[in-house]
């Protein structure tokens, strides 16, 4: 079986260290993201995305391969709950300015199986819709798209 992979790419009307802080911020990802991305985003160190809930359950966790503030991030990606046997994901997230822009691309990759990269492929476009609303307006939308049907 062939890892699958997603890449989406959106336009912010941000600075790229905007964009970085929103990224990496604890307090900031959970109000767009409903999870606190948790690291001290070293390469080498270990990140969380932790619910808002307070239970400090992590739903997603990995290690920073690669961190070039405010332009190149790497991070793995695992769900301790239902581990895959191939092994992490690997997020890279490509944040590029141009006068008043910021073009941030997400690129997803080892992924399972063509399903798991069409999951990720419908969460990453939720994500990044809340992340573009939000720092741009300075208020997430109304409900969290992923919970859209």
């Amino acid at each position: 079986m062939t890892p699958a992979a997603v890449r989406t790419t959106v336009y912010l009307h941000a600075t790229p260290e905007r964009v970085w802080h929103a990224l990496t911020s604890a307090d900031e990802s959970a109000v767009y993201w409903g999870h606190r991305n948790v690291s001290t985003w070293l390469p080498g160190a270990p990140w969380e995305h932790r619910r808002t809930d307070d239970s400090g359950t992590a739903d997603v966790t990995g290690t920073v391969e690669a961190a070039t503030r405010p332009h190149h991030l790497v991070t793995t990606w695992y769900s301790p709950g239902s581990p895959d046997p191939a092994g992490p994901s690997r997020v890279t997230f490509g944040i590029e300015g141009w006068q008043d822009l910021t073009r941030l691309t997400v690129t997803h990759e080892d992924l399972a199986d063509e399903t798991g990269a069409e999951q990720a492929a419908a969460g990453w476009s939720a994500v990044l819709a809340n992340l573009k609303t939000y720092l741009e307006t300075g208020h997430p939308l109304p409900q969290q798209p992923w919970l859209m049907p």
